[in-house]
């Protein structure tokens, strides 16, 4: 991605601290112009105040909270009518890691309506605006547990692959188009997620947990390059394509009328 000719808009969301505030810091190094979006008013106006300072750039705070339709409305309504928006982040997400049969249906419906629900209607909002420019990224923030599940991951490995999947299709959709969808699945990072997930940070491995700083830059040295797919902690990149081969492999498999000979009946 480079530096953009004319001033252009990224929107960020979860943006208040974490991931989603060095984005910002990044996006706005580049030239970029920022609506940023947190449930925080405090740190989010001190935040814009900040890297309008730091960049030169305009930083307009909103403040919302995704998991209420009546927020994500409002914000639907800024990606559907700002013209100027070139970049959407879908960074906001929670993480609550306790077993399914511990985990209340309000703490589930949490993480489902923020890690899918919002995702998925702000980038649906904005890609129309994005198609019809024929230019445009969107930035999804997964997980590495999209492609794994712990015992106390269920819900949250689940709703992180939906985001894989979600991404996945519409990259091939856009894919003769203008419009880019990175991909980004991090490892355990260093953010403020930990605190309500139910395992400390202080609990983690230290050597396995990588900085906000160093995971962004990572995501974005890799949307430089043309990754469709960043994973930001792994150093040996063939272990995906072996990964979307095997998958590629088991779903030509699944291509059969009849019962596997193992499953003969009769």
């Amino acid at each position: 991605m480079t530096n953009p000719s004319s001033k252009k808009v990224a929107l960020i969301t979860g943006a208040s601290s974490g991931i989603g505030a060095v984005y910002a810091d990044r996006l706005a190094a580049r030239g970029y112009d920022l609506i940023l979006v947190a449930r925080r008013a405090d740190r989010l106006e001190a935040l814009c105040t900040q890297i309008s300072k730091a960049h030169g750039i305009k930083a307009e705070p909103v403040v919302a909270d995704l998991t209420k339709d009546q927020d994500v409305a409002r914000i639907e309504t800024i990606l559907a009518t700002h013209g100027d928006v070139h970049v959407l982040v879908n960074n906001a997400g929670v993480a609550r890691l306790a077993p399914a049969a511990q985990t209340s249906a309000n703490d589930a419906l949490t993480q489902i309506a923020l890690n899918i629900t919002a995702l998925t209607r702000l980038t649906q909002a904005v890609m129309p605006a994005f198609v019809a420019r024929n230019q445009g990224l969107i930035i999804n923030i997964a997980s590495a547990l999209a492609v794994h599940s712990l015992p106390i991951s269920a819900i949250y490995s689940g709703t992180k692959a939906f985001v894989l999947q979600y991404s996945r299709g519409l990259q091939q959709e856009l894919a003769e188009t203008g419009v880019k969808v990175q991909l980004v699945l991090p490892a355990a990072t260093a953010t403020e997620l930990w605190d309500l997930s139910g395992v400390p940070l202080a609990a983690l491995n230290k050597e396995t947990l990588m900085t906000t700083e160093h995971m962004v830059d990572a995501a974005l040295a890799g949307l430089d390059q043309g990754e469709m797919i960043t994973w930001p902690s792994v150093a040996d990149a063939s272990l995906w394509d072996k990964y979307e081969a095997a998958r590629t492999e088991l779903f030509a498999g699944t291509q059969a009328g009849t019962p596997a000979p193992r499953y003969k009946i009769g």
